[in-house]
């Protein structure tokens, strides 16, 4: 039927072509955004998704600075550890020399003053053994909490020990002397049950970190595991969009000139009435 007030063809050309400009958009806002889904409008159920994903891979940036944190106290907690069993070694050869009894006086004067010097030494690096405010070898704390899981409810602690002199680890005391030889003599086995006592502390904080490494490898394995998984949700492939993007290009082009056409189908009717 031949109509001036309803021209189907291009109504169908018009129809066809806003489907092919929707398309032309889509496909261009993936190419502008890399994402074929960039917002809830894309695609709800898949951007709900990423959005819970992004939520887990934000808490796990967190995690990941709480176990760098909490490694970092143990870390310098273990350095200052070694530098106090080092130097337990020395007053053990201290205590040594001055008990023997055919050292003089001035000699084992001079052993007792180098001995005062590295248990003053043992109280600084105690004292300063400190990182983000916490302090695992002077007794300040018990134990360093660091978040494990992203959603809060796992913590792995790392047990403090206390490197105090005159503590359960150090049984010296900040007096301790060695002035004598009976002191001395006494002194070799103070020492050595001390260096025993550290080196235990020292495996226990050693044990910790080797967790808090574990776990700080894992969390970063599962975020970058997490990331990906985004990705592949939301991602444009680029290969695809850009052919894509041609093919609607030539669609729209043929659309256009379709509508073209169709539009021009009322002229017809003007042919029937012209005059013989």
């Amino acid at each position: 039927m031949l109509s001036v007030n309803t021209n189907m063809g291009a109504m169908q050309s018009l129809q066809y072509l806003n489907e092919t400009n929707d398309q032309l958009g889509a496909t261009q806002n993936a190419i502008n955004t890399g994402m074929t889904v960039a917002d809830a409008e894309d695609n709800g159920a898949i951007f709900a998704i990423a959005q819970d994903m992004r939520g887990d891979v934000a808490g796990y940036s967190a995690v990941s600075g709480s176990l760098n944190r909490a490694t970092s106290s143990v870390d310098v907690a273990l350095s200052a550890g070694q530098s106090i069993s080092d130097l337990l070694i020395q007053m053990k050869q201290q205590a040594l020399s001055a008990s023997d009894s055919s050292l003089d006086t001035a000699s084992r004067q001079a052993l007792n003053e180098d001995f005062q010097a590295l248990t003053s030494q043992i109280t600084s690096i105690v004292q300063n053994a400190e990182f983000n405010g916490f302090n695992l070898i002077n007794g300040s704390t018990t134990q360093i909490s660091a978040l494990a899981s992203s959603d809060g409810s796992h913590r792995i602690s790392v047990a403090a020990q206390n490197m105090n002199l005159s503590g359960s680890i150090i049984t010296i005391a900040s007096t301790g002397s060695i002035s004598t030889q009976s002191k001395a003599s006494a002194m070799i086995s103070t020492v050595e049950t001390s260096l025993t006592n550290v080196d235990s502390a020292l495996a226990s904080l050693s044990s910790g970190a080797s967790k808090l490494s574990v776990q700080g490898t894992f969390v970063t394995e599962l975020s970058d595991n997490l990331t990906t998984g985004i990705g592949n949700l939301v991602d444009a492939d680029m290969a695809t969009e850009s052919a894509q993007l041609q093919s609607l290009q030539v669609k729209q082009q043929l659309g256009v000139q379709a509508l073209s056409i169709a539009n021009q189908s009322p002229q017809i009717i003007l042919s029937l009435f012209k005059s013989g």
